[in-house]
């Protein structure tokens, strides 16, 4: 159902929509919150739009007002899920080129804005150059920016995070037999060689278009995160649906194995 369908239904809405920030300050706020947006192709096919090119560019404008979401009600970092490893050899070559300039130019806006940080998640090799450059001059720009944090997840892939970590642990070594490094591993050592090292882990982790998988993302990270799955499509999702989300977060008990 769509709320904002007639002037009735936007009364509903922005009364449920106050009614959810009022639950909020009853309740914890996630530190981290990471979000997978899917559904932008759907979304285009359903609009009869010509390319799923128009579907990637709503999903990027639906994740600069996500962005505010976050920051609005206090979150300290938004992970954003833009373009795995398995997108760079499973996507068509004119499908990814778009996609490819469509992150750059939402890195650039991002990083544009006061009390944005942005920082990189992910694997630089078989980027395109320009969507390098200017993932490298938006957290350039915004280094000393204070607000929330902003991971943009592109080249990301949980698996080749946890081998490139257990690389960089190797490659320190120094000489070390297998016996002592053995020894010294443990998870705090592996989670400072990851992508997101120093940064909490995902409190909770949002996915759009009622899919229930994590395709490859945060799975180490996501070791203790609450879920949350919205039917929406990625373009579609609207606040109170994000409200919803953080409501429920804050309503379930996290025991952490206890």
């Amino acid at each position: 159902m769509r709320l904002r369908s007639s002037p009735g239904s936007r009364l509903v809405y922005r009364y449920y929509e106050r009614r959810l920030r009022r639950d909020l300050q009853r309740t914890a706020v996630p530190r981290h919150i990471a979000m997978i947006i899917d559904g932008n192709r759907r979304w285009a096919r359903e609009q009869k739009l010509e390319s799923a090119g128009h579907g990637h560019r709503a999903g990027a404008a639906k994740l600069r007002e996500f962005v505010d979401w976050c920051a609005e009600i206090g979150v300290e970092v938004v992970t954003l899920y833009l373009l795995s490893r398995d997108n760079l050899t499973g996507r068509g070559g004119e499908e990814l080129g778009e996609l490819c300039e469509i992150i750059a130019e939402l890195a650039d806006d991002l990083s544009r804005l006061p009390g944005r940080r942005i920082r990189h998640v992910g694997d630089t090799r078989g980027l395109p150059r320009p969507l390098v450059a200017a993932l490298e001059g938006a957290v350039a720009r915004s280094a000393d920016q204070d607000g929330i944090v902003v991971n943009l997840a592109v080249g990301y892939g949980g698996r080749h995070e946890l081998v490139e970590a257990v690389r960089k642990i190797l490659e320190g070594a120094d000489g070390a037999s297998v016996a002592e490094i053995a020894e010294r591993l443990s998870p705090e050592l592996i989670a400072e060689h990851l992508f997101t090292a120093g940064q909490p882990d995902p409190d909770l982790v949002i996915r759009t278009s009622g899919e229930q998988r994590l395709s490859d993302f945060m799975l180490w990270q996501s070791a203790h995160s609450e879920f949350y799955f919205v039917e929406a499509l990625g373009p579609d999702l609207r606040e109170v649906d994000f409200l919803r989300a953080v409501r429920s977060y804050g309503l379930r008990e996290r025991r952490y194995g206890r």
